[in-house]
């Protein structure tokens, strides 16, 4: 366990990540706080007491502070970092360090990891960081197993139920997962991925369960297994095929493409 101590080498590598390190360009507004927040002018409520008989009402209840999307940029960059490797695993990097990465301050890195940590991708630890995990085969086997007995039912149900000009509609989204694997990038794919098995899932019209279903899959796919172009072309060739097994109506094939592609981890 250790943390990146690496400083900046020239304008070119950043501090706290390998060299060759894919930069994410991040440009806070000039209305963006210090820590990467959008700050607004927001009047205070007045005390218990205070008489406020002069005061014109407010219609609707104003905003909360609004964050910027800062924080966000920051989660996307360091999930890509992840999924890529850049991030390994059993590491501890720290807000301050990964703050200079990025060119913002500690605070919506550290928020950003928190976020890692709900999604069990990274650790806490105390006065050092944030860990990436280390996961065996027996965790993404669980998870396999898991998104297999959420989406195979439902996936065959919505194979019965759907006509098929509603799954020609996803032939894209199919075909954008070849050419992100014919690329052999694993961020690119992982993207792609998960967008065309949302789609899938979409006409069951239960957002909580596309929700939870993207969720395991977005953590199937960090610490990154080694798994070359080839894979990737496999697995992208299994969606085309499930496609068409789903536009032609037939339940059985469409049972044996998700099961085998559940089997595989896809």
């Amino acid at each position: 366990m250790k943390q990146s101590t690496q400083g900046s080498a020239g304008a070119g590598t950043p501090r706290g990540m390998p060299p060759g390190a894919a930069r994410v360009p991040v440009q806070p507004s000039a209305a963006d706080g210090p820590d990467g927040f959008r700050e607004r002018d927001t009047a205070v409520p007045a005390a218990r007491g205070e008489h406020t008989h002069s005061e014109r009402p407010i219609p609707d209840p104003r905003a909360v502070v609004q964050r910027s999307s800062v924080r966000g940029q920051i989660l996307d960059a360091l999930r890509t970092a992840l999924v890529t490797g850049e991030l390994k695993p059993g590491e501890v990097y720290s807000a301050p360090v990964l703050g200079e990465r990025f060119g913002v301050s500690a605070t919506p890195v550290r928020e950003a990891m928190q976020q890692l940590a709900l999604e069990g991708a990274v650790e806490v630890v105390p006065n050092r960081g944030f860990r990436v995990v280390e996961r065996g085969a027996r965790e993404l086997a669980e998870l396999a197993e898991v998104r297999a007995l959420i989406e195979v039912p439902v996936m065959l149900r919505l194979a019965r139920s759907v006509p098929a000009e509603r799954w020609a509609e996803l032939r894209p989204l199919a075909e954008e997962t070849a050419r992100a694997a014919a690329t052999g990038c694993p961020a690119t794919y992982a993207e792609s991925d998960r967008a065309f098995h949302r789609a899938l899932l979409a006409p069951s019209g239960n957002e909580q369960l596309v929700r939870i279903a993207s969720d395991l899959h977005r953590r199937s796919q960090w610490p990154p297994v080694r798994r070359g172009r080839a894979y990737l072309v496999a697995d992208a060739a299994e969606h085309m095929a499930l496609l068409d097994a789903l536009i032609a109506g037939d339940v059985d094939v469409v049972r044996g493409l998700v099961s085998g592609h559940f089997a595989g981890a896809g």
